[in-house]
């Protein structure tokens, strides 16, 4: 008799279930973004609450005199209001964060792979598509100043998804997570394409030419010397940023919303670390790069790019600017962005009503989720996969209803389409904050009746017999 203990037995590869877990790596880098995006998504509800009292206090004069303050550099038409520079300043930080985390997750992420991505990147566009034509037909005849909002619904504001798992105790399952957040960064990369192609006017094609020089020497700077950007912590202040700076200066100039160059700049630093094999000597200086291969790798066969898990330079400063830029950069956005005054209830009445109104919260409550279904079962369909036996459809319809939390995205869409302080904003400002609202209550109260299943998929995610460190769940992913 074999007195030996029985091996765990592996799962079958990923790709024949959807919404199957992720590589071990990628749920621990995941599960730690997200309790970051926790605590800025608390702040953004702060900021929200408290901008929404002193616009509809007696300090109303002062909160909008503050808000549309201008100061800046006139020559470089950079005298711009707070609200302004809340808007293309602090939020070019939010996309910058957008474009690293969209290019890690392609170039060393399970995006990378096709039958993992193709649920996220589907759901995505349905996500972005159906709203955005709910709003249209709701719309249609209140005129065609009416029509500019109709990208408004189409954002997820994962900050604000994840606060509100945290306050209703959900242990939702680390691939719906995962899910959810790869769904929002596909969401950021459509709502900065929509507002580059969309919502910029004027277009001055010099300025956008110029840029090319900056933005080329920056990326450039950033792919030969990523391992000084890494162990000098000031040399991306000092070198990239100043840098950046002009590339935002010269978009903003050119009439293209300046948070697009926040993208840019986030795709032209490395994801990779430089070295071919774990601890080989880099490329510059002799400084030794750590290259860790992923669980589950064959150690007697020869190391490849996605076999590791980078400890690249966007991994560097993602860790170094996402508390920059959820702590403070959206915060304060918000802030200045959420505050409206309202009229008290004869003028709520009047701005839920408005058709504007009306097509958001539709929008954003029914068509956002109604998008992501339908993307969703027809990727299953089409290429006869299954749901993963852990999960029941009940838990997409709750993280679909989830994605209909847009607010940073929305908001800054928006004041583009309808202008700052217009009535038209403001009360389609009051619709995505209603819209929002009623989407995170219906999603907390059906995921929150489904804690139970959630608790038991846990501890089947702690198990690790072999005690190699790596749960057995996610031995072979």
């Amino acid at each position: 008799m074999n007195d030996q203990p029985a091996s765990p037995q592996h799962p079958a590869p990923p790709g024949s279930h959807v919404f199957s877990r992720s590589s071990y790596p990628e749920h621990l880098r995941i599960s730690t973004i997200l309790r970051k995006e926790t605590v800025g998504g608390a702040l953004l509800l702060l900021a929200t609450v408290l901008a929404l009292i002193l616009a509809n206090s007696p300090a109303a004069d002062t909160y909008f005199s503050v808000r549309d303050y201008s100061f800046g550099y006139e020559p470089w038409h950079l005298r711009l209001s707070v609200g302004t520079w809340a808007a293309d300043g602090l939020l070019a930080i939010f996309f910058f964060l957008a474009g690293l985390e969209l290019k890690r997750e392609f170039v060393a992420g399970d995006l990378r792979k096709f039958d993992r991505a193709i649920v996220p990147v589907a759901a995505a566009a349905g996500g972005v598509i159906v709203p955005a034509l709910v709003y249209v037909a709701i719309t249609a005849t209140a005129g065609p100043e009416a029509l500019r909002g109709w990208a408004i619904p189409t954002a997820t504001d994962i900050a604000f998804a994840v606060a509100v798992l945290a306050v209703v105790g959900s242990f939702l399952p680390s691939s719906l997570r995962i899910f959810l957040l790869t769904l929002a960064v596909v969401d950021d990369l459509m709502a900065i394409s929509i507002i580059a192609f969309f919502y910029s006017e004027d277009i001055q094609a010099p300025p956008l030419l110029i840029a090319i020089v900056p933005l080329a020497l920056y990326a450039f700077l950033a792919q030969r010397f990523p391992t000084f950007f890494q162990r000098r912590a000031w040399a991306p202040w000092l070198i990239l940023l100043p840098l950046g700076f002009v590339v935002w200066a010269l978009v903003h100039e050119s009439g293209v919303h300046a948070t697009v160059a926040g993208v840019l700049l986030g795709f032209a630093i490395p994801v990779l670390p430089k070295g071919a094999g774990v601890g080989t000597a880099g490329a510059h200086g002799g400084d030794a790069v750590e290259v860790r291969p992923l669980a589950g790798h064959d150690d007697d066969g020869p190391l490849q790019a996605h076999d590791v898990a980078p400890d690249g330079l966007a991994d560097t400063l993602e860790h170094r600017i996402r508390p920059l830029s959820a702590g403070f950069a959206v915060p304060v956005f918000a802030f200045f962005s959420a505050g409206v005054a309202i009229g008290g209830m004869e003028g709520l009445v009047s701005a839920i009503t408005d058709p504007i109104a009306v097509g958001i919260m539709v929008a954003l409550v029914i068509g956002k989720p109604v998008g992501i279904l339908l993307a969703t079962v027809a990727v299953t369909k089409t290429t006869k996969a299954s749901l993963d036996p852990d999960l029941a459809w009940v838990d997409i319809i709750g993280v679909a209803l989830l994605a209909g939390v847009g607010f940073t995205v929305s908001l800054l869409i928006s004041e583009l389409g309808f202008g700052q302080g217009t009535p038209e904003d403001d009360h389609a400002k009051v619709a995505i904050l209603a819209g929002s609202l009623v989407a995170a209550l219906t999603a907390a109260v059906l995921l929150r009746r489904r804690n139970a299943r959630y608790r038991e998929i846990e501890e089947q995610d702690r198990i690790d017999a072999d005690q190699d460190g790596v749960p057995d769940v996610y031995e072979g992913r």
